[in-house]
C-alpha cells in the first residue's frame, strides 16, 4: 500500500463509511465537485487495508466497459473481466465516479450487487458470480450538475446508503490548504475567504462554484513563485466561467481580497 492520502474529517463520513463496509451495503456520496468525495475514498480504502478500484463514468461508460468482453488474440478469442467482475472476485472497493453521467444500462449492470443477492450475473458468459465477502459498491454524484437531465432514479438512489458533502468551513478548509500544499496560514486564509465570498455570489448564476481542489491548485501556483494575483486568476477564477463580464468582476473582488 501506498502512503495514505490526507483526509480531515468534518463529520461522521468515517463511521458511516466504516459501518457500510462491515455490513456490505452500498454507499452513495452526494454533493458538488471538489468537496473530497474521491479523496475520501481514497483514504478510506487505506484505512481498511482494501483494494480501491475507481471508474470514472462519462456518458459513454456502459455496462461492457464494467463487466468485461471478449477480445481476440491471435488465434484466439479471449475474455477479459472489466472492473466491475475484478472487484467483485477480488473483493475490492468499487467506486463509480459521476455515476449519473453513465449510460443506463450500467445501473441495470449493478441492481443485484445493491440489494441482498450480492450477485453480479454475466449475460456473455451466462455466468452468475457471488459478490467476494469483502466486495464494496461506492458511487458518487453531483446533484447539482445537469440537473433535470442526467439524475439517478429514486428506485437507485433507495438502494443505497447516502452520505452527503459539502464544502468545508473556514478553519476546517485553511487546514486543508497547508497540509495539501504547505503554504502559509495567512495566505491559506485569503484564499479561503475569497471561496468563501464567491460562494455566496449566486445571483452571478455560476454553474459550479470554486471547490477546494481549486483552492488547492492555486496554493501550489502561488507556492511554487507564482504571484498571487495572477495564481488565483488561473487557479480560481478562469476555471469558472468563460464569460468576460464575469471575469472581470471576480478578478477585481479578488485583487481587492488577496
Amino acid at each position: 500500500m501506498t502512503k495514505t492520502p490526507y483526509y480531515k474529517s468534518i463529520g461522521k463520513e468515517e463511521d458511516v463509511f466504516t459501518h457500510a463496509y462491515n455490513n456490505k451495503l452500498p454507499l452513495l456520496l452526494k454533493g458538488p465537485t471538489g468537496t473530497g468525495k474521491t479523496r475520501f475514498v481514497d483514504y478510506m480504502a487505506h484505512q481498511l487495508n482494501s483494494t480501491l478500484i475507481t471508474v470514472s463514468c462519462n456518458e459513454e461508460t456502459s455496462s461492457t466497459d464494467l463487466i468485461g468482453r471478449y477480445l481476440i488474440k491471435g488465434a484466439e478469442t479471449l475474455w477479459i473481466d472489466g472492473p466491475l467482475t475484478t472487484a467483485v472476485k477480488t473483493g475490492a472497493i468499487l467506486y463509480l465516479d459521476e455515476i449519473a453521467e453513465a449510460r443506463p444500462d450500467v445501473i441495470v449492470a449493478i441492481h443485484a450487487l445493491t440489494d441482498h443477492r450480492k450477485e453480479l450475473y454475466i449475460d456473455k458468459l451466462g455466468q452468475t458470480i457471488k459478490a467476494h465477502p469483502d466486495f464494496m459498491l461506492v458511487a458518487s454524484f453531483n446533484p447539482g450538475y445537469q440537473k433535470g437531465f442526467k439524475e439517478l432514479k429514486p428506485s437507485t438512489r433507495q438502494r443505497f446508503v447516502a452520505l452527503s458533502f459539502v464544502y468545508p468551513n473556514l478553519k476546517d478548509e485553511v487546514d486543508i490548504l497547508v497540509n495539501e500544499t504547505q503554504i502559509d496560514t495567512a495566505t491559506a486564509k485569503k484564499l479561503v475567504t475569497i471561496a468563501h465570498k464567491i460562494r455566496n455570489l449566486t445571483e452571478l448564476g455560476l454553474t459550479e462554484t470554486v471547490s477546494t481542489r481549486l483552492l488547492v491548485d492555486a496554493a501550489k501556483l502561488i507556492g511554487t513563485g507564482l504571484p498571487k494575483r495572477l495564481a488565483v486568476k488561473v487557479g480560481i477564477v478562469e476555471p469558472l466561467t468563460d464569460d468576460e463580464d464575469i471575469i472581470t468582476a471576480l478578478t477585481d473582488l479578488c485583487d481587492l481580497m488577496i
